[in-house]
C-alpha cells in the first residue's frame, strides 16, 4: 500500500495563497487550491480574461516578475499533481470533523460552483490556510450612489480584469495607499485624472520618517508611483475631502473641501470639480468570515497568529491580509512561512524556523512599516460622518437612510451594531454587511464588531439540503 501524503486546503489564490501553496506541495503536503476567480493572482495579480488577448498586460501591474515566478512555480505543482487548482469556486463554509473524542479529524470545505452557484461541493482535507485577502472599507456620502462612482478597487479590477476605463475624467477620492496605483493606473491607461483627493496630510508622514528606511523597496515604490502622477500632471491634493457627489443621472461633478485640523471642511474652502467617475476608497479590510466560522480568535481586525501563521484553532493557519492589510510582499512571506509550517506540521515534523528565516525578516520589517503607515493615515481622523444626511442611503441592499440609522440609536435606544441592524434592516441584504458594516457603525456611533456569521456568503437552500460531491482526486 502506497503511503497517503496530508491534504492542504489553501483557500485564495492570490500572493500568500500561491507562496503558501508552492511552499507546501514543495515539502511533501497535496494541495487543494480552492479560489473564487477564474484565474489565479488575486485582486494584486488580477488577469484579464483570456478571450481579450491583452499583449501587454504587465503594463497594468508592478512586481510582474515576481508574478511570473509563482506562475511558474504553481505550473510545476499542477503538473506533477502536487497541487490541485479548483477556480470559480465560492467557499461558503470550512466544517471541522470531530471524532468520538472531540478531537479534530480534518477539516470539509464547501464550496459554490457553476455559473448560478446553486450546486456545492465538499473538499476534504488535514489542514486549512486560510489567504482570504482583504476588502475595501466604503464610507457613505452624499451622492455615493449614483452611477459613475465606483470604490478605487473597483476601477482597479475593470482595468486589470477588464481592460475597460470606468470613465474618461475621473477622481480618484479617499485615503490610504491604495489611491496611488489606482490613479497612476487609470491616468497610464488614458484616463484624464483630474484629481487625487487624500484626507490625510503630509505631515502625518513627515512625522514617521524613520519607519519608512525599514523598507526602502516599499519606498521606492511609492516613490515611481509619485513619479507616474507628475508625469501625467495628475494634482495631488492632501489633507481635502470629497463631500458630495452630483448629477442628474449620472455623476457630473464633485464637491471638494479642505480640511481643518479637526477633521471637519473649512468654511468657504468647497469647489466643483467636473468628472463622470470617482473612484473612493477609505482603506481595506482583512475577510475573516471563514475564520470566524471556524472559532479562530481575531487581532483586532485580523486573525490572530503566531510566529508560524497558525491560528488558535489546531490545523488552521492564516496568511496574508486576512492578518491584516499590509500588501503583496508581506503576503509572499507570510504565505511562505505559512505553507512551511503546514508542510511540516502536517507530515508530523516539527518546523525548523530556519528554514524560513529570510521570510520572517522580512514579515518583521514589513510589518512595522505597515503599522506606521496605517498611523500616518489615521493620525487626524476625519469628521466624515458630520456630512452625511439624514437622506443618504447607508445601506444599499436594504434602502436604509442615516436617518433611520440615527433615530435607531436616538430614539429607539439601539446601542449597538447588531440591535442597529435588526432595527433598521441595515446589513441584512444580499452582502450581509459586509460593504455597509463600516458606515453604518460610523453614523450609528457604533464599535464596528464581527459579525460571526456561521456562513461566508449567501447559498441557497437547495444546496443546504442536497449532499456535496468531492472534486478532488483521491491523493495516495
Amino acid at each position: 500500500m502506497t503511503e497517503r501524503h496530508p491534504v492542504l486546503a489553501v483557500i485564495g489564490a492570490g500572493p500568500a495563497g500561491l507562496a503558501a501553496a508552492s511552499a507546501a506541495a514543495a515539502h511533501g503536503v497535496r494541495v487543494v487550491l480552492i479560489d473564487s476567480a477564474a484565474e489565479a493572482g488575486g485582486q494584486f495579480y488580477r488577469q484579464p480574461a483570456p478571450a481579450l488577448r491583452a499583449r501587454r498586460p504587465q503594463a497594468l501591474h508592478h512586481q510582474w516578475r515576481t508574478w511570473e515566478r509563482l506562475r511558474a512555480g504553481l505550473d510545476t505543482h499542477l503538473a506533477t499533481g502536487r497541487v490541485t487548482h479548483l477556480n470559480d469556486r465560492h467557499v461558503w463554509c470550512v466544517e471541522r470533523e470531530s471524532s468520538g473524542s472531540g478531537e479534530s479529524d480534518g477539516f470539509t470545505v464547501h464550496a459554490l460552483t457553476g455559473p448560478g452557484q446553486e450546486e456545492s461541493v465538499a473538499v476534504r482535507a488535514d489542514g486549512v490556510l486560510l489567504a482570504t485577502g482583504g476588502y475595501e472599507k466604503v464610507l457613505p456620502f452624499p451622492g455615493w450612489t449614483l452611477p459613475g462612482v465606483i470604490t478605487a478597487g473597483g476601477a482597479q479590477a475593470l482595468l486589470k480584469g477588464g481592460l475597460v476605463l470606468p470613465g474618461r475624467t475621473a477622481v480618484v477620492a479617499g485615503t490610504g495607499p491604495l489611491l496611488l496605483p489606482v490613479a497612476a493606473g487609470l491616468a497610464a491607461a488614458g484616463a484624464r485624472v483630474v484629481a487625487l483627493v487624500e484626507s490625510a496630510g503630509p505631515g502625518n508622514f513627515v512625522r514617521r520618517a524613520p519607519a519608512w528606511a525599514t523598507a526602502p523597496r516599499k519606498l521606492a515604490e511609492g516613490a515611481g508611483y509619485a513619479a507616474r502622477l507628475l508625469r501625467h500632471r495628475v494634482p495631488v491634493t492632501a489633507r481635502h475631502l470629497v463631500l458630495e457627489a452630483h448629477g442628474a443621472e449620472r455623476l457630473e461633478y464633485v464637491v471638494v473641501a479642505a480640511l481643518d485640523a479637526e477633521g471637519r471642511p473649512v468654511p468657504g474652502s468647497e469647489r466643483r470639480v467636473p468628472c463622470d467617475t470617482l473612484a473612493v476608497g477609505h482603506g481595506l479590510l482583512p475577510h475573516t468570515d471563514l475564520a470566524e466560522g471556524l472559532g479562530c480568535r481575531l487581532d483586532g481586525p485580523g486573525v490572530r497568529v503566531d510566529d508560524e501563521q497558525r491560528t488558535d484553532v489546531p490545523g488552521v493557519w492564516a496568511a496574508g491580509e486576512t492578518t491584516g492589510i499590509g500588501g503583496a510582499t508581506l503576503s509572499l512571506a507570510e504565505g511562505h512561512i505559512a505553507g512551511r509550517s503546514a508542510a511540516a506540521r502536517l507530515t508530523g515534523t516539527v518546523p525548523d524556523p530556519r528554514a524560513w528565516a529570510p521570510a520572517a525578516r522580512s514579515r518583521t520589517r514589513l510589518r512595522a512599516f505597515f503599522a506606521a503607515l496605517d498611523g500616518a493615515y489615521a493620525a487626524r481622523p476625519v469628521r466624515w460622518t458630520d456630512q452625511v444626511s439624514d437622506e443618504t442611503v447607508v445601506c444599499r441592499c436594504e434602502e436604509v437612510t442615516a436617518g433611520a440609522v440615527r433615530e435607531a440609536v436616538g430614539t429607539l435606544g439601539a446601542g449597538d451594531l447588531r440591535t442597529v441592524k435588526l432595527l433598521t434592516r441595515a446589513g441584512m441584504g444580499w452582502c450581509q454587511g459586509r460593504m455597509c458594516e463600516p458606515g453604518v457603525a460610523g453614523v450609528a456611533g457604533c464599535e464596528l464588531t464581527p459579525a460571526r456569521r456561521l456562513l461566508a456568503r449567501p447559498v441557497p437552500l437547495a444546496v443546504l439540503a442536497a449532499p456535496p460531491t468531492d472534486p478532488t482526486p483521491r491523493t495516495q
